[in-house]
């Protein structure tokens, strides 16, 4: 069973040591599926889905529970992309240093909603402009996604 952190236990960790995350990549038909921020940090931008690695959690179980509990979808991990790490965006941070690695997974089932933490789930062909800056640079270099000229 996970036991949570407070808010503050939270906080006094992850102001000492960098925090590992998943996200999650799900791609169809040449689309990327990005979720919009309706919590802190970056609030009203999108973003790649995710989460942090809870304590006796594999990278893969982790991929799972965050494609479970933020989209509604059960998933199988194809492969590991890459990692991000966030340490510019977040100096004087809000949690800390998180370093992201970047799993494509695909759909087994389910239909996607959203949870507490997304005001719109969708798939785009181009970035958005307002999508997380270190996410918007590795989906354009990585996985060569076009930004898109206006604004979503």
């Amino acid at each position: 069973m996970v036991s949570f952190l407070t808010r503050q236990e939270f906080r006094d960790i992850y102001s000492k040591v960098p925090r590992l995350c998943v996200d999650i990549i799900i791609r169809q038909a040449g689309k990327i599926l990005l979720s919009k921020r309706k919590i802190d940090p970056y609030k009203g931008f999108w973003h790649i889905p995710g989460g942090t690695v809870y304590f006796g959690e594999t990278l893969e179980q982790a991929a799972k529970r965050v494609a479970k509990d933020e989209l509604n979808l059960e998933v199988s991990v194809k492969s590991l992309i890459s990692y991000l790490e966030f340490s510019d965006e977040y100096k004087g941070g809000w949690h800390g240093w998180p370093i992201s690695l970047q799993f494509e997974v695909e759909i087994i089932s389910g239909e996607i909603k959203s949870d507490y933490q997304a005001s719109k789930i969708q798939f785009f062909d181009k970035i958005p402009q307002n999508t997380v800056e270190t996410q918007k640079k590795f989906l354009s270099e990585k996985l060569n996604f076009q930004v898109a000229s206006n604004i979503f």
